[in-house]
Parts: C-alpha cells; sequence; structure tokens
C-alpha cells in the first residue's frame, strides 16, 4: 500500500520519515517532490571496474545551469536528506523530467527501510539538456512494509552507503569482492 499525503505527513510528525528541508508545497497527493543538489559527479575513467574503487570528479552546477550530454553516466544528489524508519522509499523521476529524456536512476530506484542519508541518483539524458540546482527532478512514494524488521539499512553491516554526505556516491560494487 502506498502512503497517501496525510499519511506521509503524519509519519514525518511520528518521525518515522524525515525530510530536511521539509517543504509543504512539495507533497503531492501520494509523494513527495525531490530537487537537484549542486552537486553532479562523473567518473575520471572511461573504463569502469566493478572489481575497483572508480574515482569521480565532483562538479558543482553553476547558477547558468549545466549542460548534460548523451553517452554521459552522470551521478547527482537529492538536496533532501531523507530518513525512513518504517517504510519502504521509492524514488521515480517526474514526468516532466522523462519528457525532457532525463532519467534520473537506472537501477535503484528503491530504497530499504532504515535508509539515512541524500538520495544518490544515476542521470543519463538522450539529448543535451540544461539542468539547474534546486528543479524538481523525482519523487518519493512511501510503501508500507509487512511484518516486523530484523534488519535496518542503517544497522547493517554490509551497507555500504551509510556515510552521510550531501555528494553524489561513487559505486561501492567494489566492496562486494572483499571476502
Amino acid at each position: 500500500m502506498i502512503l497517501s499525503d496525510r499519511s506521509i505527513l503524519e509519519e514525518i510528525n511520528n518521525g518515522n520519515i524525515v525530510v530536511d528541508p521539509f517543504r509543504p508545497e512539495c507533497l503531492g497527493t501520494n509523494s513527495y517532490d525531490v530537487h537537484l543538489s549542486q552537486f553532479l559527479a562523473i567518473y575520471e575513467s572511461e573504463i569502469l571496474d566493478a572489481k575497483k574503487y572508480n574515482p569521480i570528479k565532483i562538479i558543482e552546477i553553476p547558477e547558468e545551469g549545466y549542460i548534460l550530454q548523451p553517452n554521459v553516466l552522470y551521478l547527482g544528489s537529492t538536496e533532501e536528506y531523507t530518513e525512513t524508519h518504517a517504510h519502504v522509499p521509492f524514488l521515480e523521476g517526474k514526468s516532466s523530467i522523462g519528457r525532457l529524456g532525463i532519467n534520473i536512476h537506472a537501477t535503484a530506484g528503491k530504497g530499504d527501510v532504515g535508509f539515512c542519508n541524500h538520495w544518490t541518483l544515476e542521470i543519463s539524458c538522450i539529448q543535451p539538456v540544461k539542468v539547474y540546482a534546486g528543479m524538481p527532478v523525482g519523487q518519493l512514494i512511501y510503501f508500507t512494509v509487512e511484518g516486523g524488521i530484523n534488519n535496518f539499512y542503517n544497522k547493517k553491516q554490509s551497507a555500504k552507503y551509510i556515510e552521510k554526505s550531501p555528494l553524489p556516491q561513487a559505486s561501492m560494487m567494489w566492496k562486494n569482492f572483499e571476502f
């Protein structure tokens, strides 16, 4: 079941959902709009290695915007820091973003109960398009969880993305190869 606007607000007031900054006008009928932060990142190498750390270069989006290019993977992040303690958050792109040919995630639209951080976006585009810090890029949808939870994301020893940061986070797939 998806939480309605009333339920999202109730869960924020109960502390089960945290959105910082919280803006009431961003609360939709059954979602919360999130915005592109001022930071993007690109990988420094053309060839990425799943078994190794792949360094990234941070780009600060200037006030006049930044032009995304096709065939480049950009990592972005949300302005909003979020915490989800009792629901499964899903991040979906806004339809207006899709209509510009921008995808905000390749595969990682679902979060885990216990995720506490800014969201890293896996941004790609169909044709050159100018983006701006602070523009709406996605919406968080919250699903209820049936049953108790034994393994909250922020408590798992194997959790790789728990270091709180407003910067986009590079893939940590390489940590899966540490035995």
